[in-house]
């Protein structure tokens, strides 16, 4: 015997017509670098730049924790020639954070060199607004 669709059945077919995507909060623990501790929870903005800060923070594929896709290939810039760093810098830097589906884009990259060190700055374009980024780069 072949069984016939049912109300049950049809119900669950009409759920799943009408679902879409939902993007999730943000909300997190807080890192307050300051003083080294984690307090309370934040979302948006501030969430945001906790997340890009730990994205630049972690050498892709070095720690078996995170995913492939997470984290910043740096580390093998050191010793390069000036000349080829820089491209390298903000490219690499652009492919670590457009991995996260609420930065939409990087842009506005400026460098200062001292002895060995970059420090750069760009502005990282997300669905929560514009965030103005400083880091640095040993090279």
């Amino acid at each position: 015997m072949i069984p016939t669709a049912t109300a049950t059945t049809d119900d669950l077919v009409n759920d799943f017509d009408v679902l879409t995507e939902v993007m999730q909060p943000t909300k997190t623990y807080c890192m307050k670098l300051d003083t080294m501790k984690v307090e309370g929870l934040t979302d948006g903005q501030a969430a945001m730049k906790q997340a890009i800060f730990k994205i630049l923070q972690t050498e892709r594929y070095q720690y078996p924790v995170y995913s492939d896709n997470y984290g910043v290939e740096l580390r093998e810039l050191i010793g390069q020639p000036i000349p080829y760093v820089l491209p390298e810098i903000e490219r690499r830097i652009r492919e670590a954070l457009t991995w996260d589906e609420r930065i939409t884009n990087v842009t506005n990259f400026d460098f200062d060199i001292k002895k060995r060190v970059v420090h750069v700055t760009f502005t990282a374009h997300t669905i929560f607004g514009d965030l103005n980024i400083e880091t640095a780069v040993n090279i």
